[in-house]
């Protein structure tokens, strides 16, 4: 059985025996999924490149620490996620580089309706406005909205209470819901 067919529990048992295959393999399956993640939050292509493969030897180093093989790619893409933000956080002060545009750029003869043209636009909207939002903001809702943790979750990867973690969402929403309010104005 080649590598490609075999399941992440199988992988894993053989990344820790040092199986450098192994290791290329998960890293083809994983690592478009976690520069995206880094690149949400650091918004550097370089930078997030950087933590993603950090994240990855991370991973690979501390694969006995792993209680169950199936949680593999959240428990991976938790390291990237604090990665990020220890970086961000060391970075922030020295310098503010723009996020390139996360979406691709569709061709307008590749038979995509309009309303995909159209909803593709609005979402692009949608990230340049969250690029404007205070840190704290654009953070908690980048992993609730775009990564799908939980209130429970962000607490901990900001190191805030769960009261907090549900105000500052909740603010951050509106605080976006305004922006985009007064964009669609003018």
């Amino acid at each position: 059985m080649t590598l490609i067919n075999q399941n992440i529990e199988q992988l894993i048992a053989l990344c820790k025996t040092g199986n450098q295959a192994a290791q290329l393999e998960i890293y083809n399956r994983y690592y478009k999924a976690m520069y995206n993640a880094a690149y949400r939050i650091v918004k550097d292509s370089f930078e997030a490149e950087d933590i993603m493969q950090d994240s990855f030897l991370t991973a690979f180093t501390k694969l006995d620490n792993l209680k169950d093989t199936v949680t593999f790619g959240s428990w991976l893409k938790r390291i990237v996620i604090n990665n990020s933000i220890y970086h961000y956080k060391k970075n922030a002060k020295y310098n503010e580089v723009p996020l390139d545009n996360v979406l691709y750029k569709m061709d307008d003869d590749d038979g995509v309706s309009s309303d995909y043209e159209f909803t593709n636009l609005k979402a692009k909207q949608i990230l340049e406005t969250m690029k404007t939002l205070k840190d704290s903001y654009r953070v908690s809702l980048t992993l609730h909205l775009i990564e799908g943790y939980d209130y429970e979750e962000i607490s901990d990867i900001m190191n805030i209470s769960y009261a907090n973690c549900r105000t500052t969402i909740s603010r951050a929403k509106e605080s976006l819901r305004k922006k985009i309010q007064l964009m669609a104005e003018y």
